[in-house]
């Protein structure tokens, strides 16, 4: 069956655009997993722009959540992640001047520093993963360097989708690199700018095991709420 995971970085963006404790990100956590939510994910950025270090040690706390934690490709992040203990972790690359995470992971100049630290994750029992972008190359390297699952970037094809342009390459490239990813033993995840006809198309890609979402999911929350919005996409990805 398939999962979806909620990114709840944003509850966070609005809480820290007036400083204060409201909204909280552990309440949001337990609200999204008590609604369907299979799991929750956080980036805690280089510069904290959304997720603080503190909602990390709550939401790592709470036993009823199992918690993804996106870092950097770094030693400093990566003691951090050991010290609170995620369920899961997923190494993103990470700009400070970027609004969002603009593409995969570069595997081919960072592999054998991500490499140590995938070691390291995986020593501790912690599953680990890579965002990278549908590239066959970086699937192949996913699989020597020993990640546990990939997350392909899909980006690209949602903004395809959003513009009503044509995005049947890019699904296909997707499509691609999830069949040989499952057949190297890699678990598929998909994730960035997914909206309900994004995840609705990529849910025909059987590989596919795991959707994370979340900017949408929190904007739609605004107009419709959170429990409403997470149950769509769980009817989505069961069909």
């Amino acid at each position: 069956m398939k999962r979806l995971g909620v990114n709840i970085d944003h509850v966070a963006t609005v809480r820290n655009a007036r400083g204060g404790f409201h909204p909280d990100p552990l309440t949001s956590a337990k609200l999204a997993v008590k609604s369907g939510a299979n799991s929750i994910t956080i980036h805690l950025r280089e510069d904290r722009r959304h997720i603080k270090d503190i909602d990390l040690k709550k939401i790592s706390s709470s036993k009823k959540i199992l918690l993804n934690l996106e870092i950097g490709a770094n030693f400093d992040m990566l003691k951090i992640a050991l010290k609170n203990k995620p369920n899961y972790v997923c190494i993103v690359p990470e700009k400070r001047k970027e609004i969002t995470t603009e593409g995969g992971l570069n595997l081919k100049k960072n592999k054998n520093k991500i490499k140590k630290i995938l070691k390291r994750l995986k020593n501790n029992k912690i599953r680990t993963s890579l965002f990278i972008n549908p590239n066959i190359n970086d699937v192949k390297i996913s699989h020597q360097i020993n990640t546990d699952c990939i997350e392909i970037h899909t980006g690209k094809f949602s903004e395809l989708v959003k513009s009503n342009k044509n995005y049947l390459n890019e699904f296909k490239r997707i499509k691609k690199c999830s069949k040989l990813a499952k057949s190297l033993g890699l678990e598929v995840h998909a994730g960035h700018g997914l909206d309900y006809r994004s995840t609705k198309l990529l849910t025909k890609i059987v590989e596919i095991k795991e959707f994370n979402i979340g900017h949408f999911i929190i904007g739609e929350a605004i107009f419709n709420g959170f429990k409403k919005v997470i149950n769509n996409f769980k009817k989505i990805i069961k069909k």
